[in-house]
């Protein structure tokens, strides 16, 4: 007996130090689990952000081609409304469920960004419908649209902890006069 309790101390430690690597085992297994978890769904958000990013571009770029046929904008394929109402409609169709899917998965400072800008889009669109030729109006929606779409990328990577982006302002060659604002898309 007496040979057992002087090996009972190394006994519990064995003991110990087992029940010590097997909890941080679980731990690391845990947190890995966690970190994992959190990184699919930043991806998630990041294909739904985009996508949604996407469609709102597509009825942004068929804006611009038929603001171009009425003398507003100086994209080089000019778009008849009668010819863009059928793809207009097809993106604001696409742009429903991406919207969706963004209010389930986004944060509310995206979303509340997104908004702002669809809101902006829907007003180009609407100005586009009424046949308006005002080229100054224009150009007034064209800056409040690129201010929503920075907005929006902006609260994106605020969201998924990105650095700061690059604003997508730029001059296009042979529109209009390179330091004007509104040559930049």
């Amino acid at each position: 007996m007496s040979a057992f309790l002087q090996q009972l101390p190394a006994l519990i430690g064995v003991v110990i130090g087992a029940l010590g690597s097997y909890l941080a085992v679980v731990r690391s297994d845990r947190d890995r689990s966690r970190r994992d978890r959190a990184a699919r769904w930043e991806e998630r958000r990041l294909v739904v952000y985009s996508e949604y990013a996407r469609t709102l571009k597509k009825s942004v770029t068929l804006a611009y081609r038929v603001a171009s046929h009425l003398g507003s904008d100086p994209h080089p394929h000019p778009l008849p409304l009668t010819d863009a109402e059928p793809l207009l409609a097809e993106a604001v169709l696409a742009r429903d469920p991406s919207g969706e899917a963004l209010i389930m998965l986004g944060s509310p400072q995206v979303v509340e960004r997104a908004r702002t800008w669809v809101v902006v889009v829907m007003d180009m669109e609407r100005f586009l419908r009424e046949g308006q030729r005002a080229p100054e109006a224009w150009q007034v929606l064209l800056e409040r649209q690129r201010a929503a779409r920075e907005g929006y990328y902006a609260a994106v990577r605020a969201d998924l902890g990105l650095p700061p982006g690059h604003s997508a302002r730029w001059s296009l060659p042979g529109t209009q006069p390179p330091l004007a604002p509104a040559t930049q898309r």
